[in-house]
């Protein structure tokens, strides 16, 4: 027989595990974010609506009066052979930024990347142009490539005087001296984010192809070159799009001369708005140069990101 005291110990059921207790997730009240919702609606939304607005009427930014002209403001771009100019130089800035700039960053990145004793000099001084301001960077070269400049003087001090130019006078070479001072501006830029890039890949894998017998250009377009994916997004993105709304540069070294020869969607948006007066005209410039802008980045990074997986 069984005695009571371990039939009551085999009957008693185990105690219930204990019901854990439910946090209650608190998120941030809206009105924390009241602030800065209502300054981005009035100082950015609003605006740009009725900027837009501005694009289908005749205004000439002073008078009272605007009235609605519909799409004549977009007709006139297509039929005004100064916008198809400035479309066709904008597209030229922008490409050739994009190439150039990120060619000659990646260049001076693999440079600096070595381990050559005097890299951290050499990424100081290389980045230090990106860090001037535009204006002072066009007016800087405005004065070396004059007739009687420093850029011509320097070729004849090392006897290639024959290459002597009005850099900025001649329509034939003004556009691509301005992208020539952009990439030597900013290739110092880029040469920091494809830098950042090299310094993040595993040194194991180019010790092991170099190992498997890969030369430099194998190493490089196999391994390296993958792996650099995020950096060449970013850098083609930045450049692409700076290049498209450029504007400082060219004003201050040529204004869009000679002759038009420089002209951007920005310079001529800017003439027409607040020179000549004709400010839907302008605005209806601007609208498409921000629908440019977008279309192009959004491709851009569309093919970049397909490319990066």
């Amino acid at each position: 027989m069984s005695s009571p005291a371990l039939a009551e110990v085999t009957t008693t059921e185990p105690p219930a595990p204990p019901v854990p207790r439910r946090r209650t997730r608190r998120t941030a009240p809206w009105w924390f974010l009241a602030p800065a919702l209502a300054f981005y609606l009035f100082v950015v939304i609003v605006p740009s609506v009725q900027g837009t607005a501005f694009a289908f009427t005749d205004w000439d930014g002073l008078a009272q009066v605007k009235n609605f002209v519909g799409l004549d403001q977009f007709r006139r771009i297509l039929d005004d052979s100064a916008a198809t100019g400035a479309i066709v130089n904008t597209l030229v800035i922008g490409v050739g930024i994009t190439v150039v700039q990120n060619l000659v960053g990646l260049l001076l990145a693999l440079g600096v990347h070595s381990r050559i004793k005097t890299r951290n000099l050499l990424r100081v001084l290389l980045f230090a142009p990106a860090v001037i301001t535009s204006v002072a960077t066009g007016y800087l070269w405005q004065n070396l490539m004059t007739t009687d400049g420093g850029l011509n003087q320097l070729l004849d001090l090392v006897g290639l005087g024959a290459l002597r130019q009005d850099w900025l006078g001649n329509a034939d070479i003004a556009l691509y001296s301005v992208i020539g001072v952009i990439v030597w501006q900013f290739a110092g830029y880029s040469m920091v984010i494809f830098l950042a890039g090299l310094q993040g890949i595993p040194e194991e894998l180019v010790e092991a192809s170099y190992v498997d017998g890969a030369g430099p250009f194998r190493r490089f377009w196999s391994i390296v070159r993958p792996l650099l994916a995020p950096a060449f997004t970013i850098n083609l993105m930045l450049s692409i799009i700076g290049g498209l709304k450029l504007f400082d540069q060219v004003w201050v070294m040529t204004g869009g001369g000679p002759g038009g020869a420089t002209d951007t969607m920005s310079t001529l948006i800017y003439k027409n708005a607040f020179q000549f007066n004709d400010f839907g005209y302008g605005i209806a410039m601007a609208l498409v140069l921000t629908l440019f802008v977008a279309v192009i980045s959004g491709v851009q990074y569309r093919l970049l990101g397909r490319q990066g997986k």
